[in-house]
């Protein structure tokens, strides 16, 4: 079904900081030229993630002439997922953008990701077709692996799920949960309630100043998210389903080699300890194998009950608020 045109009242625009003082002041002059271009009434919301090298003062200061401009200081560095979860649940606009504070982002495609949000769509996401000072062999050769490998096993074509410069809609985001690293897999999160995607094209240029969090070393943890993504979007909501197959698969392969055992044991007479002692101990193994599976599959359904039906808590904690 096509998207159907909407229009877009009020845009929250959230935007993580971590020890990025020299640019603020620079990022927020861009990000308001871009946004008074469009027709919609916006507020922004910085949010210091926290950074130990005076970002906030900057901020307080930009606040004190700026109503529109919200701030949320969390106590210490949760990282971005957790900072990007602190402003989302801030924001009050019927549409959330988010994006990086370091300037590799430009601002000025804002306008562009409201009006496609505006054409109908729940969730545009960025894709970068320049990374201006991004290395090869450490950053985009696995950032494209990664994407590729992301793709595939979550069904969600998109070129690239690590860009940050992303627009939403409001229910679409409240109701995704961020926590770990998970920021870069919100469309495979959001997935989950059939909403509609569109992609645009931006351009990553380089880091002003600083330097990156990021590099080789997180491929491992990209791959361990993935893993742990694919498992939340298809079994959250029934682990039995997983755990309960591999336990029953288990279960039936000790089971059918114990009943050859049983039967060479009372057609032949073959005393099965002396001469399959091995492969009667690799039946058993595998019995209780799959009960433990079973068990665990039970224990993940009680879990997800509880997941539900309690609060589900924060993974950052906020030390002030500024609005």
């Amino acid at each position: 079904m096509a998207p159907v045109r909407t229009s877009v009242e009020r845009v929250s625009v959230v935007v993580p900081f971590y020890n990025e003082a020299d640019i603020v002041e620079q990022f927020y002059q861009r990000l308001k030229d871009a946004m008074q271009a469009t027709a919609a009434s916006y507020e922004l919301i910085f949010v210091d993630d926290g950074s130990i090298d005076g970002s906030f003062p900057v901020m307080q200061r930009l606040k004190a002439h700026d109503s529109m401009l919200r701030l949320v200081k969390l106590r210490w560095n949760f990282g971005q997922t957790a900072a990007l979860a602190a402003g989302c649940e801030a924001a009050e606009g019927d549409v959330i953008i988010t994006m990086d504070g370091d300037l590799q982002y430009d601002p000025a495609d804002i306008p562009r990701f409201l009006a496609k949000i505006e054409e109908g769509w729940d969730l545009v996401s960025g894709y970068r077709t320049e990374r201006t000072g991004d290395s090869f062999w450490t950053r985009r050769l696995p950032s494209w692996i990664a994407n590729r490998i992301m793709a595939r096993l979550s069904g969600i074509p998109l070129r690239d799920f690590g860009a940050t410069l992303k627009a939403y809609r409001r229910d679409v985001i409240k109701n995704v949960p961020l926590y770990g690293e998970f920021h870069r897999f919100i469309p495979t999160l959001a997935s989950h309630f059939k909403i509609s995607m569109a992609e645009l094209p931006v351009r990553q240029g380089p880091r002003l100043c600083g330097k990156s969090k990021y590099g080789f070393g997180r491929t491992t943890t990209v791959f361990f998210d993935l893993i742990r993504i694919v498992f939340l979007v298809k079994y959250l909501t029934q682990p039995l389903k997983i755990f309960g197959g591999l336990g029953l698969i288990f279960c039936a392969g000790g089971g059918a080699i114990f009943s050859y055992l049983a039967y060479e044991r009372y057609a032949h007479g073959l005393f099965i300890l002396q001469n399959q002692g091995a492969l009667f101990m690799v039946s058993i193994f595998l019995m209780l194998a799959g009960l433990q599976f079973l068990s665990l599959g039970l224990l993940a359904e009680l879990m997800v009950r509880f997941f539900y039906q309690e609060r589900r808590h924060r993974p950052y904690v906020v030390e002030q608020h500024i609005d």
